[in-house]
């Protein structure tokens, strides 16, 4: 909304809303037919009243939340011809039953996702993508926009306060994780109306907000680094989408369990995935199958039931872009040895092994920017696509373009196997051992314990540090 007021005072027109969320009726755009009653020209005509001119700037915004109303009509349709350049000189409204020129309109739509809305729509827009902020630019809105004024409505005074930008770019790494601003200015609100209270109770001027002492102020963080603690057990990887909000980080976790004699090996997926990503780990786990020598994986490892799961069951997800995330982690999973905490990817895998171009590359990047990611994996036909993240985030992370999967497990290699340092051998005395690749294989005898292979018992030995 912000944006279409400033190029409304850019163009020096009339700026005009008009809320779509939730409407339903043919009616609302076309007006109703005077033989109703309470029968009324549509929004498109009120809003040219209210504005008083033919060339205001019209802003139709959540044009992705329009419901077809059934029996009352499609007010998807009855747009097709208000934003037709072809059609709407002669747009009519059904109160007005007289031909309307709306060709001097300036009508800016906007959407949270491109998915609901539909093509035919949709081909009679410029579609202009608004990706996340960085820091940096979020400092800078907080600065000159945001913070002003939130002092205006707290009743403060710029020189009663004073916050610097380490103290904006803590709020934004440890309070907010989004690509816009909204969460920014709802904490900036909490902070400034707290340093109100502080200075109508009598507390001394100018109030400095210190970035260590925020907690005193918001509380304790309500964002915390999970990839480290997330993905340093095999069978995680970290993967990047693209949401009605921006990008974001998900990850995929995987496990297996062995299956009996007359039971099929096979796949159970979980996390409220869409079809399009039910067939991509279907994809993922047929390719580890077909590339057993290739991967360095034992066949018999393969005769068990897998479990993927992607977290936040509660989020719906779905999308062409979590190919190469699945595959790793289930190779992960099968060599035992975990991925790179800093490492994110994303890309489609085909049956052949190819890494498939995907899109919201920008937004995949800034998100994984947000979340602290030094490494990302693309599609190697992705690479253009890099031109439009800002410099300085291409400054502080690496890109890794891939054609094949064997590209991939070459960039992100996988941790080394993990086995204990030492066995501890209960006997009498204790006795420790050293332990070979294969891990600890030791028996016991009496009193007398001697490293052996084969040994199971649990009871006779413990690992040490």
């Amino acid at each position: 909304t912000s944006l279409g007021e400033s190029i409304a005072r850019a163009m020096g027109r009339r700026f005009v809303r008009i809320a779509l969320g939730g409407v339903r009726d043919e009616a609302e755009i076309r007006g109703h037919r005077r033989t109703y009653v309470g029968a009324q020209p549509g929004r498109l005509v009120r809003a040219l009243q209210e504005a008083g001119t033919m060339n205001p700037v019209v802003l139709l915004d959540e044009v992705d939340k329009l419901t077809s109303g059934g029996w009352s009509g499609d007010p998807t349709s009855a747009l097709l011809e208000v934003l037709d350049p072809a059609q709407n000189h002669t747009f009519r409204d059904h109160y007005l039953e007289v031909d309307l020129d709306l060709s001097e309109v300036v009508f800016i739509a906007t959407a949270n996702v491109v998915d609901t809305i539909p093509a035919p729509l949709l081909d009679r827009m410029d579609l202009v993508r608004l990706d996340g902020y960085t820091d940096d630019e979020k400092t800078f809105i907080a600065r000159r926009y945001l913070l002003p004024r939130q002092l205006e409505r707290a009743g403060l005074r710029p020189d009663e306060v004073d916050v610097t930008d380490d103290t904006i770019t803590a709020v934004i790494r440890g309070y907010t994780r989004e690509a816009g601003v909204r969460s920014l200015e709802r904490e900036l609100g909490r902070l400034v109306r707290k340093v109100t209270a502080e200075v109508a109770t009598g507390g001394t001027t100018p109030v400095t907000i210190a970035p260590d002492g925020l907690g005193d102020w918001l509380g304790r963080p309500k964002v915390v680094d999970e990839i480290p603690d997330r993905t340093d057990v095999a069978g995680v990887a970290t993967g990047l989408a693209v949401t009605g909000v921006g990008g974001d980080v998900l990850f995929v976790e995987t496990t297996a369990f062995p299956t009996g004699a007359d039971v099929e090996p096979g796949l159970t997926l979980t996390g409220q995935l869409g079809d399009v990503m039910k067939e991509s780990a279907q994809i993922a786990l047929n390719y580890v199958r077909s590339h057993t020598e290739e991967l360095g994986l034992e066949a018999e490892a393969l005769r068990r039931r897998f479990h993927v799961h992607v977290p936040a069951g509660a989020v719906p997800k779905d999308g062409p872009s979590a190919g190469i995330t699945i595959t790793t982690a289930l190779v992960s999973l099968l060599t035992g040895r975990s991925v790179a905490a800093g490492v994110g990817m994303t890309g489609e895998i085909s049956l052949q092994g190819q890494v498939l171009p995907i899109g919201g590359v920008k937004q995949k990047v800034l998100a994984a920017h947000r979340a602290g990611l030094t490494d990302v994996v693309l599609p190697r036909r992705n690479g253009p696509d890099l031109e439009d993240v800002p410099e300085r985030v291409r400054s502080e992370m690496t890109f890794h373009l891939a054609d094949s999967y064997a590209d991939v497990a070459a960039i992100a290699p996988l941790s080394p196997r993990r086995v204990p340092a030492t066995c501890l051998v209960r006997g009498s005395p204790a006795v420790l051992h050293p332990v070979s690749d294969t891990g600890c294989n030791v028996t016991t005898s009496g009193s007398n314990s001697t490293p052996t292979a084969g040994a199971t018992n649990e009871a006779d030995f413990g690992f040490g540090d």
